[in-house]
């Protein structure tokens, strides 16, 4: 015998309907020992001899509702190994997810954006050339012939010297900005590309780990992804394409959309995108070198309609 399974649907109609024939039992009776006991049972056993005063405990045998204790007994524990039964037998379901074949292959190429890096600010601007004005001869004057002074000094003269005058020392340049920070640079391929979560806990290599966590986001993602009613209308269909950074911490930013078929596809592919970090796992980081760094994923949605 196969394993017995229903459904909460089933397991409640099937506990609910035990229910009601036992409440449809207890009325029947309840009408039965009623209709016996408005019957003229005096009259009936006014001359009646009981054999033993334990046949009369209950001081009419029709209205003797003991003997129903064994009938009413195997009823109550044949319901209640039913009921348990329909209990345990209680199974969830997944509901069934669709996946477009080849979910994960973009059908053509994309341009897609390089990675932005950190790039050195850069270099300042030469300083402008000297201007050269020409001056016009009339305002050229000639200069005056130069008058020499008798610097001669004689045994007698007294030569005093010029007292010095100390000049205060400049104050010190300001001291240099400090360098800007450096952004992390952001990788397209590393040794370990970034795994959505729920599989890192599995046995196996990362090859067997990246094809589990493959599966795991298409399931995520086409279980949450909500068909824009404006394109299911029309008839839209396509294939979106979403570009992410999968940051050192497992988190997801900068979504934007690089390919958008419309009609509110890719504003629907963007709502489930962002909302992996809503998740109670964050993604596996990228790798290079051993070293958690950025890395930029880009993932194809389809829309299909069934």
């Amino acid at each position: 015998m196969g394993d017995i399974a229903f459904t909460g649907t089933t397991s409640m109609l099937l506990i609910l309907l035990l229910a009601v024939v036992t409440i449809g039992i207890i009325f029947v009776m309840r009408n039965l020992f009623k209709s016996r006991a408005n019957s003229n049972l005096t009259e009936k056993y006014q001359d009646h001899q009981w054999s033993s005063p334990l046949d009369a405990r209950n001081k009419y045998p029709d209205v003797n509702a003991f003997k129903y204790g064994k009938p009413v007994f195997l009823f109550g524990l044949a319901s209640a190994l039913a009921a348990t039964l329909f209990a345990f037998s209680w199974t969830n379901y997944d509901a069934e997810v669709f996946i477009p074949d080849g979910a994960l292959d973009i059908e053509e190429e994309i341009e897609i954006e390089p990675p932005r890096t950190a790039e050195p600010p850069p270099p300042p601007p030469p300083p402008p050339p000297p201007i050269i004005e020409e001056v016009p001869e009339e305002e050229i004057e000639e200069e005056d012939e130069p008058v020499f002074e008798d610097m001669d000094v004689e045994e007698e003269d007294v030569v005093e010297a010029e007292p010095i005058v100390e000049e205060e020392a400049p104050p010190p340049p300001p001291p240099p900005p400090p360098p800007p920070p450096e952004e992390p640079e952001i990788f397209k391929v590393v040794e370990q590309m970034p795994r959505f979560p729920g599989c890192e806990d599995m046995g196996g290599n990362d090859k067997e780990k990246e094809k589990c966590a493959k599966e795991k986001m298409l399931q995520y993602i086409y279980k949450n992804l909500k068909y824009p009613a404006i394109a299911r209308e029309n008839g839209v269909e396509g294939m979106a394409v979403l570009q992410f950074v999968v940051q050192e911490d497992g988190r997801v930013g900068e979504v934007k959309v690089v390919r958008d078929p419309g009609a509110g596809t890719g504003d629907a592919a963007l709502k489930v995108v962002n909302g992996m970090n809503s998740l109670p796992q964050r993604w596996t980081p990228g790798k290079q070198r051993g070293r958690a760094v950025k890395v930029l994923y880009t993932l194809p949605v389809k829309f299909k309609l069934q």
